[in-house]
């Protein structure tokens, strides 16, 4: 532990400032509760719910306890419970629930828990199977020395850490609603360039042969008469464009396969997954020899001369994703198109030259939007670094000044110390 604080600052285990919540309780049928949980946890408030559809194992909380979330993948999500609204209140066993001895220090502490130093430490301890379900331990947690300012300055802090956040707050708000204007902007552009009444149409299989990919087998991978080809998975086929950063390989029979290869100018699709997932694909421009796609990926080769590859790709990008939503089959968790829903796909049939002239059109708004998505990207970037610099000045003591007069941490600590004599160390729900 290092001793570089500002003077009247001390440092103290997160678990000698409060007691640990351990106890359980079943959650009674018609008894309404508040409940923090895990999944919850992004959109700021609990949820309200029956006890009859709460499960049990939950932890009783009340008004300034701190949770900590101990699980991947929202590992040391802070929250402070708040004041009750007459319901009784309730947390995921996932949570370490906190009691601070002294309940003024809550914000303090959460704030601290969710600086840079210690989410750094607390990704580093999680233990348990390799995955998104590995758990911090709760021992560990309550060792970790945390700084505790004076009481006056611990509540200045908040208060400029809670103004600065709320500033942050409102332009994210900003950035979220100029995201929201350029995805309807897009939607626009392209309802508009593919809603022409004066244009025929056709459908894709009319004007393209389509086709299957390679389904995994692994019991014959071992087959010494299989070759390796590198293969397309739908998480490389994106909408509009190809993710070929990570390119796995297939061992495949070659006569199989090489009827499979992709060709220059081939529309892929995806075949399934969630539901806005549904046909969104791009065109294949040669990038790796012999390359394959799996069985959730189709491809269409067009076997007219009078269509272009990216008008026909773009117009599945955007006027077709609602298309595909419509008319994919839908089962508990996945959505899939089949191939012949995918071949009656409606496709506009303009001349081969309006068609150009609108896919050079569509390109130009797309690298305007793609700038725009920068600015977003960095601006986004920027609100995440100034977070972890605010905090990381507010524990140190270059957030708000240090005022001489205030009592120092250590007689807070010292009613603390008195305050935990007084208690047993862990407590069970409603103590």
């Amino acid at each position: 532990m290092t001793n570089d604080l500002p003077r009247g600052w001390e440092w103290a285990k997160l678990g000698d400032l409060g007691v640990e919540i351990r106890g359980q309780l079943t959650p009674e049928p018609g008894t309404t509760y508040d409940l923090y949980s895990v999944p919850t946890f992004p959109t700021g408030r609990p949820e309200r719910i029956d006890g009859a559809q709460v499960k049990s194992g939950k932890r009783g909380v009340q008004a300034d306890d701190v949770l900590i979330c101990k699980i991947n993948p929202r590992i040391n999500r802070v929250w402070v419970v708040g004041e009750a609204a007459g319901h009784a209140q309730i947390a995921s066993t996932e949570y370490l629930v906190l009691r601070p001895h002294e309940p003024r220090m809550s914000s303090f502490i959460r704030q601290y828990l969710s600086s840079p130093k210690f989410r750094d430490w607390i990704k580093l301890s999680v233990e348990g199977a390799t995955g998104s379900h590995t758990r911090a331990k709760s021992g560990p947690i309550l060792q970790q020395p945390i700084p505790v300012a004076p009481q006056a300055e611990q509540e200045r802090i908040v208060a400029a850490i809670e103004e600065h956040f709320s500033r942050l707050d409102a332009a994210e708000g900003a950035l979220n609603a100029a995201r929201r204007r350029l995805d309807a902007l897009q939607r626009s552009a392209a309802a508009e360039l593919f809603d022409r009444p004066e244009w025929t149409w056709t459908t894709l299989g009319e004007i393209a042969e389509l086709k299957g990919g390679i389904t995994k087998d692994s019991k014959r991978e071992g087959d010494p008469d299989f070759i390796e080809f590198p293969y397309l998975r739908v998480a490389n086929v994106q909408r509009g464009f190809l993710d070929l950063s990570e390119v796995t390989a297939i061992r495949a029979d070659p006569h199989k396969a090489t009827k499979l290869v992709l060709q220059t100018g081939d529309i892929l699709f995806n075949e399934g997954g969630d539901r806005d997932k549904l046909g969104r694909g791009w065109v294949w421009e040669g990038q790796i020899e012999n390359c394959i796609h799996q069985n959730h990926v189709f491809r269409a080769r067009l076997t007219n001369g009078g269509f272009d590859p990216y008008f026909i790709s773009m117009h599945a990008n955007t006027w077709g994703q609602r298309w595909f939503e419509a008319h994919g089959k839908q089962t508990t968790n996945l959505a899939s198109l089949s191939l012949t829903t995918l071949k009656s796909f409606p496709v506009p049939a303009p001349p081969l030259s309006e068609q150009q002239a609108l896919v050079a059109e569509l390109q130009a708004i797309m690298r305007n939007e793609d700038r725009l998505q920068s600015d977003l990207d960095r601006a986004e970037r920027r609100s995440i670094t100034l977070r972890r610099s605010i905090l990381s000045r507010a524990f140190s003591g270059r957030l708000v000044p240090q005022d001489p007069s205030d009592e120092p941490a250590s007689v807070l600590l010292e009613r603390i110390a008195a305050s935990r004599a007084a208690k047993p160390r862990r407590q069970a729900v409603g103590a």
